[in-house]
């Protein structure tokens, strides 16, 4: 008999003082539209989950403070993603009708390729 391992990914946690304790937070000076204020000033966030390796930034708003909250969102979505499990899969037969109307379906695609055959003695 052959055992199944399940491998469990680690979970981390989503809530925001955790993130803060284990993120990263870098500043830069984002690119783009803005003007004066965005081009001079380090409004770009980037956050570096510490034990996952997941970097994540933000650079939409002009605001820093702006940036920083949307990238701890992104960070808390990306996480919960990594972290979700999926339901196994049930192996499923097809019905006997749908085996038949499938079968009858490529009869039906053969019949029609074989009306195109050009007529060799013609």
């Amino acid at each position: 008999m052959k055992t199944e391992e399940k491998i469990l990914p680690k979970l981390y946690p989503t809530d925001r003082d955790s993130l803060e304790r284990d993120c990263d937070l870098e500043f830069f000076i984002a690119s783009g539209p803005g003007g004066q204020h965005r081009n001079k000033v380090e409004t770009g966030v980037r956050l570096t989950h510490r034990p996952s390796g997941i970097i994540v930034t933000a650079t939409e708003r002009r605001s820093q403070h702006a940036n920083r909250e949307v990238a701890f969102e992104r960070m808390a979505t990306r996480l919960e993603e990594m972290q979700h499990i999926s339901p196994p899969r049930k192996a499923t037969r097809p019905t006997a009708a749908s085996r038949e109307r499938r079968l009858e379906a490529k009869r039906r695609a053969a019949m029609l390729k074989k009306q195109r055959e050009v007529d060799p003695g013609a």
